[in-house]
């Protein structure tokens, strides 16, 4: 493993407590991202990954790359699926890595792991163009507190019933086909 790869690498295993398979993948993932669309760390929301699951590997995303759901730019797209879509603001270019090579049976966590990052990038992922559009920066919505327990809430986050706003927490639901 060559230095950068090395220090890209032990930030991801800090970040995250361990070392795995699944960090392995996003950690591919990651430097594969950099290669085909130039990336580099975002600071803000240059950088936009949209993770097909929530498993280990996110964490590598995060760390390498600086997506993050807090700044807006790491989204869930729940499939269930080893497939990540990275979109670089700046050019405009987006990939979508899906996990093509998978661990024969029985590996240890260690085995697992080196599998994963001993293989070349595209052998490990197939590359496509992403499924779904770069989605919008992250918007500031207005605060306003609940009509029942007085909790704020952000504005696209409540509901309004008879003029007054409910969180989903509180909102009582209406469902005319219920027994």
């Amino acid at each position: 493993m060559n230095d950068r790869k090395r220090e890209y690498w032990e930030k991801a295993v800090g970040f995250h407590g361990h070392e795995c398979g699944g960090l392995a993948i996003g950690f591919q993932a990651a430097r594969y991202a950099i290669e085909l669309l130039e990336l580099t760390f975002s600071q803000d929301e240059q950088v936009v990954c949209i993770s097909e699951n929530d498993a280990c590997g996110v964490d590598a995303i995060q760390a390498v790359l600086g997506c993050s759901v807090g700044k807006g730019n790491l989204l869930f797209h729940m499939t269930g699926k080893q497939a990540f879509s990275f979109y670089n603001r700046k050019t405009g270019k987006g990939v979508r890595l899906y996990l093509k090579a998978r661990t024969p049976g029985g590996l240890s966590r260690e085995e697992a792991c080196r599998f994963y990052l001993e293989r070349p990038l595209k052998e490990l992922f197939a590359v496509s163009e992403p499924r779904l559009k770069v989605p919008e920066r992250a918007r500031l919505f207005r605060s306003v507190a609940c009509a029942k327990c007085g909790e704020i809430t952000a504005e696209n986050r409540v509901r309004v019933e008879n003029g007054e706003f409910f969180c989903l927490d509180c909102l009582e639901g209406y469902d005319r086909f219920s027994v």
